[in-house]
């Protein structure tokens, strides 16, 4: 399938309900934009040398962007036709995905359907999307982490074990293979056991959390704490996604698929009104792309405010307990939050179809008050 690639358009692109689907950009031969039935998007550039093709991994969308992969694709361009090899390459035999494959193939093939499905599926929305062009002698115990600690911030402790076990099986079979002399995953903690957090943080530490916040990410981390919203929702929010005192998501950005109307109170609205607008992205150091790097900016909250064991994805937790104890009714909560679960799932979800949109605008601006009352001297 060949399209011209915008970044709108990108963010806009739904998965395939099974497999990965590739798009070719429009006018940059053999740059591709890749879609797991998962969700996760990601770069590749094809090309051929000495006749051979070749696939190299660009990475994955938002982090980077749509015109810096066709920097790269004019780079690589410009290479060939010079008769030099371009940058980045790798030998094709220690591709992370070179190397995956093989091993879901020897390693993971012999499992019970089921196993090797769930396996295969962690690979496909999680692993690739992370270490694609990566060669796997270069991976190290931090890019493990980092990538731990992202399927945990979106809320997912269970597929983060899972993932966290089939990690340390790759790795163990590539010290087998000789493919590997150094296991990234050695020294890793076990983790959790796959069960669902309840940690919700105390006024208290709430204060310390806001408190020790600085830059983009400490006011994207205010955001959360003030709309209950996933961390992903907020980091790639754009200026065109608010309209008013509202912010309005599509299907595409939310975890259900059905768009999602946030209020912001007062609070919300003077953050957001503070923040240079450098480009479409409302949390952007160059305006192109959203911030990354949660992982390091966590660490860095972590040691400034002193409140330890908690995870980005408790403030969700958080401001739905901090609600219930203002005494807004579940419905309300849940439909802050985004749930369609709950008390609005199953046959209720069908025909119930209020929007909450006014109860949800009072819930927030009194868990703005409450949280402006804790922070401020």
């Amino acid at each position: 399938m060949k399209r011209h690639l915008t970044e709108l358009g990108i963010e806009r692109l739904r998965p395939p309900k099974q497999g990965s689907l590739e798009i070719f950009d429009l006018g940059y031969p053999g740059l591709a934009l890749r879609i797991g039935h998962g969700g996760a998007k990601s770069f590749e550039l094809f090309y051929r040398v000495d006749g051979k093709l070749k696939r190299q991994g660009l990475g994955r969308w938002p982090e980077v962007s749509l015109s810096r992969a066709r920097e790269t694709w004019r780079r690589t361009r410009e290479a060939i036709s010079n008769g030099e090899r371009p940058a980045g390459t790798r030998d094709g035999a220690l591709l992370f995905e070179s190397v995956v494959e093989e091993w879901l193939k020897r390693d993971q093939a012999k499992n019970k359907p089921r196993s090797f499905y769930q396996v295969t599926r962690a690979v496909e929305n999680d692993l690739l999307p992370a270490w694609r062009g990566r060669s796997v002698d270069q991976i190290t115990k931090t890019d493990v982490i980092a990538l731990l600690d992202t399927i945990e911030d979106r809320g997912a402790p269970v597929m983060a074990s899972l993932v966290a076990r089939y990690v340390r099986r790759f790795f163990r079979w590539c010290i087998e293979r000789d493919l590997i002399e150094v296991d990234p995953t050695q020294g890793l903690p076990r983790g959790g056991n796959g069960k669902s957090r309840d940690r919700v943080l105390s006024d208290d530490e709430l204060r310390k959390v806001w408190r020790a916040t600085i830059g983009l990410f400490g006011l994207a981390t205010r955001l959360l704490i003030l709309t209950g919203a996933r961390r992903e929702e907020v980091t790639q929010l754009r200026w065109s996604e608010i309209e008013g005192d509202t912010i309005k998501l599509e299907g595409v950005r939310t975890k259900n698929g059905e768009p999602h109307d946030i209020p912001l109170s007062v609070p919300a609205r003077e953050l957001l009104a503070g923040l240079p607008r450098i480009g479409d992205f409302v949390f952007s150091i160059d305006g192109e792309r959203p911030i990354r790097g949660w992982s390091q900016a966590k660490a860095k909250l972590d040691e400034a405010c002193g409140v330890s064991s908690w995870r980005l994805h408790d403030i969700r937790r958080t401001v739905a307990t901090g609600c219930q104890r203002l005494s807004v009714p579940l419905p309300v909560t849940e439909a802050i939050l985004g749930h369609t679960a709950g008390s609005r799932g199953g046959i209720v979800g069908v025909y119930q179809r209020h929007t909450y949109a006014e109860e949800k605008q009072a819930a927030l601006e009194a868990w703005g008050a409450h949280v402006m009352a804790l922070v401020q001297p």
